[in-house]
């Protein structure tokens, strides 16, 4: 799942990995809402970025949870360079190799930057020293919006042009392969 609303998303400034931000009064609600709905669900781990704004949300989700969050920064979001702090208009779809929600370009960055190959070898390396280190066990991902899409990549296994990018709301819940309806009439997946 994605952490729940920052001040640099209210403001929607860039974030990537400048760890400076951290979960509005509504992100707050909003982690501790989805909490709710999960509790009805059984997981063995919950791991998070180490990212603050996602850190705050998975410690939220524990206390009902009854998990301690274990951080982990290979789930950090995208590093967005020279870019991270300034306002998301000024990212062009050339830096970002996406746009109208498909990648054309894995090897796109920003100055300063990763690629979103780089993001989704590194979502590669975490699902693999996952089911090393705790093989046969369901896992709650607390992570970001692009870590999200490229564990989704790293899954699919299929080449990243002409795949599609999501856009990923605060406190969104994913399986593998997508987003999961945890409203009350929706199938879990």
């Amino acid at each position: 799942m994605r952490h729940g609303e920052s001040e640099w998303n209210a403001e929607r400034i860039i974030q990537g990995q400048n760890d400076t931000s951290r979960l509005t009064p509504l992100g707050r609600v909003q982690a501790r809402d989805v909490a709710m709905v999960l509790s009805a669900l059984t997981f063995d781990r919950l791991v998070a970025s180490d990212l603050r704004r996602a850190h705050e949300t998975a410690l939220i989700i524990a206390s009902t949870l009854g998990l301690v969050p274990e951080l982990e920064a290979l789930l950090r979001e995208r590093c967005f360079g020279e870019f991270e702090g300034r306002p998301g208009s000024v990212l062009t779809r050339e830096m970002t190799g996406h746009a109208t929600g498909v990648v054309f370009d894995g090897d796109a960055r920003p100055p300063g930057g990763e690629s979103l190959r780089d993001v989704v070898g590194r979502a590669g390396n975490f699902v693999t020293r996952a089911n090393r280190q705790w093989p046969g066990e369901r896992l709650l991902v607390v992570s970001h919006g692009g870590m999200l899409n490229a564990l989704r990549l790293f899954h699919s296994g299929a080449p990243l042009e002409g795949q599609s990018w999501y856009r990923v709301g605060n406190c969104e819940v994913w399986n593998l392969d997508g987003p999961v309806d945890l409203s009350p009439d929706g199938d879990e997946g």
